[in-house]
């Protein structure tokens, strides 16, 4: 596979598992039933709150990445780890404790809170896949970071659009002059 079509796999794999992540995030999570009966949805807002943020910071790490020079790259590739590993960790950590993910719904719902008071109103937590898809996608954005660091300085440079241009002035003077001029309302141009 040639670095250019490694890139833009890479690239829109990026993409396309921070979407999933933020997909994740906007739907149910928890389905959580109170001993009076009652059922309530958890989504990810409330189960993962920081999710969303971590999202979005994956998808513009992406369009960073894309005009990144090879030591960026490799900052950026590091920095994509520790955004998936924390994805990662977000989800595990609702995951392992439901009821304490939705204490905020649970409170809401009932006035009562604390966090024995809270779990004792429960009587069954119930786990949708859309933790684990956002927890999955989250390891695999960690691996997709390794990847990044590893491949990274093989990868074509960026066009020159990107590069720093050195501009002279329309006149042959100053380039600050030339824009005050403009300012002024004459035209810098008219003599060159």
């Amino acid at each position: 596979m040639s670095a250019r079509r490694i890139k833009l796999t890479l690239l829109l794999a990026g993409i396309a598992l921070s979407g999933l992540v933020f997909l994740a995030w906007t739907q149910q999570w928890f389905s959580i039933t109170l001993d009076d009966g009652p059922v309530l949805r958890v989504d990810g807002d409330i189960g993962a709150p920081a999710v969303s943020t971590l999202a979005l910071t994956g998808l513009v790490l992406i369009g960073a990445l894309s005009i990144a020079g090879p030591f960026f790259r490799a900052v950026l590739g590091v920095l994509q780890a520790l955004l998936g590993a924390t994805i990662v960790l977000s989800g595990v950590l609702a995951l392992m404790d439901p009821i304490a993910a939705s204490s905020a719904v649970i409170t809401e719902a009932t006035a009562v809170a604390g966090k024995e008071a809270v779990a004792g109103m429960v009587a069954s937590a119930a786990v949708t896949a859309w933790p684990w898809v956002s927890t999955i996608s989250g390891a695999l954005l960690t691996i997709l970071g390794v990847v990044v660091l590893m491949t990274g300085r093989l990868w074509p440079g960026s066009s020159r659009k990107y590069s720093a241009v050195r501009t002279r002035a329309v006149g042959g003077g100053d380039p600050v002059e030339d824009w005050d001029s403009l300012s002024s309302g004459e035209d810098p141009t008219k003599d060159a």
